[in-house]
């Protein structure tokens, strides 16, 4: 019987069940359903990338409404209203405004934001982040920041949702110096100021500050889905890899084994070499 069937008939694939074999084994079913699951968390994260970049869209370009339409003390803007251009009329309380800290500018320069009480015309106050300036030399002086129209004023901005520190990131800071803050919340506006201020707050877009000053917060990006798709298919092709991955090594170690053991059975099947008769020493007289 030829050597290789006789492999075969032993079980050629028998070291699939090898310790070594069985780890591989285990890791490619483990590594599956986890590339599967990050294609998944990547598609969803396309998905929400393009109903966000939808609902930017169409809320810029809703017609402009009063600001206290959407939004009322105490309350909490919903995901729908993000970006929503709203108005507001009257007149800004400068005693009470505040830098937010650690913003950047359009071209990733650190600085501040500008955050304005506005005290609207029909009763109620709600916050106006009127742009981005530089911060001063030391972190605890109060920047230069350019002084705002007097009198009845209308602005026009984007409705923002308060900032927290789960939703932004940013860690809240108490012992900061005075008239400074880290995140842009009317619930703490309104414990300082002492009166009701309006949930979330107004991103200015208009008017245009004289000077450029404070640079005004570019409109985002509704544009952009990013890579989340491209990512997804990579990892289902390498979930889908695996497999085909783990059966070419198993049969190049098959293969392996049977040429390994044909050497083998060809080298004992090899006829020895017959010994050459002892020629006699001729006599000596």
């Amino acid at each position: 019987m030829h050597p290789t069937t006789q492999l075969y008939r032993r079980g050629v694939y028998r070291f699939l069940l090898t310790r070594q074999w069985l780890i591989l084994a285990l890791l490619a079913l483990v590594l599956i359903p986890t590339m599967v699951e990050l294609g998944f968390w990547q598609l969803h994260r396309h998905e929400h990338k393009v109903a966000q970049n939808s609902l930017i869209s169409r809320n810029l370009k809703a017609k402009p409404v009063p600001v206290a339409s959407l939004t009322a003390p105490g309350h909490t803007v919903p995901r729908s209203d993000y970006w929503r251009t709203v108005t507001a009329t009257g007149t800004y309380d400068t005693a009470h405004q505040v830098v937010v800290r650690r913003r950047t500018s359009t071209d990733d320069r650190v600085g501040v934001h500008v955050l304005i009480p506005l005290d609207l015309k029909g009763g109620g106050t709600v916050l106006v982040n009127r742009g981005w300036v530089p911060s001063a030399d030391s972190q605890r002086a109060f920047p230069e920041v350019p002084a705002v129209p007097r009198g009845e004023v209308t602005v026009t901005g984007r409705l923002k949702a308060d900032e927290t520190t789960s939703t932004s990131g940013i860690k809240d800071i108490s012992d900061l110096p005075d008239r400074q803050v880290m995140l842009i919340n009317s619930a703490q506006e309104a414990e300082r100021l002492s009166r009701p201020v309006l949930g979330g707050y107004i991103e200015q877009t208009a008017p245009e500050p004289v000077g450029g000053s404070p640079e005004l917060i570019e409109a985002p990006d509704d544009s952009s889905i990013g890579p989340h798709m491209a990512y997804a298919v990579q990892w289902w092709l390498f979930a889908a890899g695996v497999p085909v991955g783990y059966v070419v090594l198993a049969r190049r170690e098959k293969r392996d084994r049977v040429e390994a053991a044909a050497k083998e059975a060809a080298g004992e099947q090899q006829p020895a070499e017959p010994e050459k008769p002892e020629t006699p020493e001729p006599a000596t007289a």
